[in-house]
């Protein structure tokens, strides 16, 4: 029941993303006088289909994974003398290159569009203030404190904690000194901290956050489990809902975050548990499991979840989130150009080697984080959705033979020299780029297995 519905879930977030960057394709071609012939979401067996009054074929496919649009082309077969004014092939390098490029573009846009419906909501989110200075390390040589409540890092702004992360993900692999604009607790001013970092969060199992040496502040929630999934680690180390958690290692719990890091920072290391159940005391010896975060770095897991009690959060920590609608859009464009320009630098560093291959994901990372997503609520698959659909219009623009962004290359060099490239260059093209994109997505796969396991 679980694996149909992580399954449902990634079909409801990857199916709208392909059906869309597919009508791109579609609604450009027929604005442009060209004749589509098929168009398809998914590839395989046919589920559903029908043929439109036009002569188009509708279909909806299989394999929910990708779609295409096939047009009229001389190139593909024998096309009438009355139809060939029609034929993709015949279209001036402008046109085509529209066709082309509307696929990733309505991708981007459709990224602006969830993020303004996002923005429209009225709500509150926490402010970043630091809970915790880790001694000696980077944040505490910078002169950071309990109490701080970060305003920037370097030129971007970070009303919280979510777009202090992101804007923090952007210096992966650098070695630089960050400058972190803070208001310290009880100051009408702000100042200036200087973080120095070194290859960031490179080789690093801890999160943004942390390997700067500061954790954010939380909202207390009692160290008491609430829930324990069935076959899990904790399941089979022999937890219960309701146990609360006294000591780990020796050490004293006070709240649930600690078992969180416990938990994260020890995969596959048995840890003695001191428990009280039913007012009795109880030790036992738990093991996370080994698993892989999004990111694709190791971190623990083992399947318990914090019992849902009320929480309070003092009004000094929270901030309303109420904006109009052209200041919400104005803020989705902001949010999917971030998004755009970490995409691509993170690319960038990968070809480099700052940042690891094993970072790569596919279809089965990608299912099982949009099911987490759904699972959160409507708000945060949505966020996700936004930014799968930023990921897919990306990865389309990118200057590979068999993307669209290799067409608009082929497309731009016939532009400049007034003639297409020969058959046999663009062939050669386009073998180069099925081996190639073949073999990110074979890794992508084999991390994701390892990610499982």
């Amino acid at each position: 029941m679980q694996f149909l519905y992580v399954l449902l879930a990634g079909i409801v977030v990857l199916g709208p993303l392909i059906a869309i960057h597919e009508f791109g394709h579609f609604w450009v071609a027929r604005r442009c006088g060209v004749k589509v012939l098929t168009f398809s979401i998914g590839f395989g067996p046919a589920l559903w289909q029908r043929t439109a009054r036009d002569g188009t074929e509708y279909r909806l496919a299989a394999i929910p994974l990708g779609g295409f649009v096939r047009m009229l082309d001389e190139r593909e077969a024998d096309v009438p003398e009355s139809l060939k004014s029609q034929a993709f092939n015949r279209q001036s390098v402008g046109k085509r290159m529209a066709i082309v490029a509307a696929g990733p573009l309505i991708n981007l846009i459709f990224a602006v569009l969830l993020y303004w419906v996002l923005f429209l909501q009225p709500g509150q989110s926490l402010r970043p203030i630091v809970g915790k200075v880790l001694p000696d390390s980077p944040a505490a040589m910078a002169g950071l404190n309990v109490g701080d409540e970060l305003l920037s890092i370097n030129t971007r702004k970070v009303p919280d904690w979510e777009s202090a992360n992101y804007a923090l993900v952007e210096y992966i692999g650098d070695s630089t000194t960050l400058t972190v604009n803070v208001l310290p607790q009880g100051a009408t001013q702000a100042q200036q901290r200087f973080i120095t970092v070194d290859r960031y969060l490179v080789d690093s199992t801890q999160d943004p956050f942390r390997a700067l040496g500061f954790v954010p502040w939380m909202p207390p929630m009692p160290p008491v489990i609430g829930a324990v999934e069935s076959a899990s680690p904790a399941d089979k180390a022999g937890l219960a809902i309701n146990d609360r958690i006294e000591r780990i290692d020796g050490v004293a719990v006070s709240d649930w975050q600690q078992v969180v890091e416990q938990i994260q920072q020890h995969p596959d290391h048995a840890m003695t548990w001191e428990l009280v159940r039913n007012g009795s005391p109880l030790v036992l010896t738990v093991t996370p499991d080994l698993t892989h975060e999004f990111s694709g770095q190791p971190v623990g897991r083992l399947g318990v979840g914090v019992i849902d009690a009320p929480i309070h959060i003092p009004p000094e920590y929270q901030r309303d989130r109420a904006l109009a609608p052209i200041a919400a859009l104005l803020q989705a464009f902001d949010k999917t150009g971030q998004i755009i320009a970490l995409s691509l630098t993170s690319l960038y560093k990968m070809l480099s080697g700052l940042i690891g291959m094993d970072s790569l994901s596919g279809p089965i990372t990608i299912v099982k984080v949009a099911g987490h997503s759904a699972s959160i609520g409507w708000e945060s698959l949505v966020g996700f959705m936004a930014l799968l659909s930023v990921s897919l219009g990306v990865l389309n623009l990118l200057p590979i033979p068999v993307l669209d962004g290799g067409h608009l290359l082929y497309y731009a060099i016939e532009a400049i020299f007034r003639r297409p490239l020969p058959e046999a260059v663009q062939l050669m093209g386009l073998r180069v780029g099925v081996a190639l994109m073949g073999s990110v997505m074979l890794l992508a796969i084999l991390n994701d297995i390892r990610r499982l396991f």
